[in-house]
């Protein structure tokens, strides 16, 4: 490849090439680390809790891994306090709900529960 379509800084010569190998940092021998990019099994367990971030540092990452740890979990009931339907409402319904912001389907049900009762 010739030099000018390499990016700044890239090694265009052999000699290059070897400064830049000799200048790396040694390989790192320790026998507690966990990951043996060889090894199938420790590269699953090494990458098995990681999380995918696009932006925000590590404050993103640990929101990330927090919602990790916390999703899905759900306290001890008895017996379930919900039913999962699938309904047609019509757009406007729906529109005005969701206008109303986060927690619009627990308005929804309210507001259902409210008509239930006065009919009773």
């Amino acid at each position: 490849m010739k030099s000018k379509h390499l990016p700044d800084g890239f090694p265009d010569s052999p000699d290059a090439w070897d400064r830049l190998i000799a200048a790396a940092p040694p390989p790192v021998d320790e026998p507690e680390c966990p990951y043996d990019p060889n090894d199938p099994a420790a590269v699953e367990a090494y990458w098995r809790d990681a999380v995918l971030v696009s932006k925000g540092g590590v404050p993103a990452i640990r929101a990330a891994l927090d919602a990790r740890r916390t999703r899905g979990q759900r306290g001890p009931q008895r017996r379930p306090t919900k039913v999962s339907v699938t309904v047609r409402y019509s757009p406007e319904v729906v529109a005005w709900f969701k206008s109303t912001g986060e927690g619009w389907q627990r308005r929804m049900d309210a507001v259902l529960r409210d008509y239930v009762a006065r009919q009773q």
